[in-house]
């Protein structure tokens, strides 16, 4: 499989608000979200709302070599009974990831959060081409969290998780570190600052030296065998080692 991105060109980052808020419209196509990832932008906005794109400074990340795992986080993770899949159930983690973890109600479907139907299909589509991913994590067969980005370069942009039992998101993060470090990944966007990811070593660092971080990531090179590479890397030894 290959593909041809046509670059698309945002406004200078300078442009950016205090917030980080740089542009609104244009639309979800694949080359205009993999040349917003490479300039260091995301989009990021409400059902109802234009499509907003930011690049925050300072910008959070995590260095996957970093990750810290504290002693509770092992001795649950001892005794979870969890294992841990890469792009089995793509679709599956992104509508999670929408509905924050919860079982879809009749009242409670994509259109109530910020991953939108139209957010959905765009990352499933570039899914298809090779630069997203999900992380799976399965406990007595059951889908229990997991989280989903988009490999580049040696980064990956994390977009969101999710966790149906207690810690299973971390699970999925920390075996995503083992997998990434191995292959000489350099950090994971994160994106914007939170305690939970400040809990797993995640640090804001500022938006030229993330620039910097992610220059060598290349639009046409999609990671057609993240999965395989994921399983080498990873398996599940990063539980049981724990």
């Amino acid at each position: 499989m290959s593909n041809t991105i046509n670059y698309f060109k945002f406004p200078d980052l300078s442009n950016a608000n205090e917030d980080g808020l740089l542009a609104m419209g244009g639309d979800l196509e694949v080359d205009t979200l993999v040349s917003a990832y490479v300039q260091g932008i995301f989009p990021w906005y409400s059902e109802g709302q234009p499509i907003l794109w930011w690049s925050p400074d300072p910008r959070m990340v995590l260095y996957p070599n970093e990750v810290k795992v504290s002693r509770s986080l092992k001795r649950t993770l001892r005794n979870a009974n969890m294992t841990v899949s890469c792009n089995r159930s793509f679709n599956e983690v992104i509508s999670a990831c929408a509905l924050r973890g919860q079982a879809p109600t009749a009242d409670n479907d994509l259109e109530a959060t910020w991953i939108t139907k139209e957010m959905n299909a765009a990352y499933n589509e570039l899914h298809k081409l090779g630069y997203a991913h999900s992380i799976e994590v399965w406990q007595n067969d059951e889908l229990v969290g997991g989280l989903y980005g988009l490999a580049l370069g040696s980064a990956f942009f994390g977009e969101s998780m999710f966790s149906r039992v207690s810690d299973a998101s971390k699970v999925a993060l920390v075996s995503l570190c083992n997998a990434l470090t191995a292959q000489g990944f350099t950090l994971i966007d994160c994106q914007v600052a939170s305690d939970h990811l400040l809990s797993l070593g995640a640090v804001e660092i500022s938006r030229d030296a993330f620039l910097d971080a992610i220059k060598d990531a290349d639009i046409n090179q999609a990671k057609l065998n993240f999965a395989d590479q994921f399983e080498r890397y990873c398996a599940n030894s990063v539980i049981n080692n724990l």
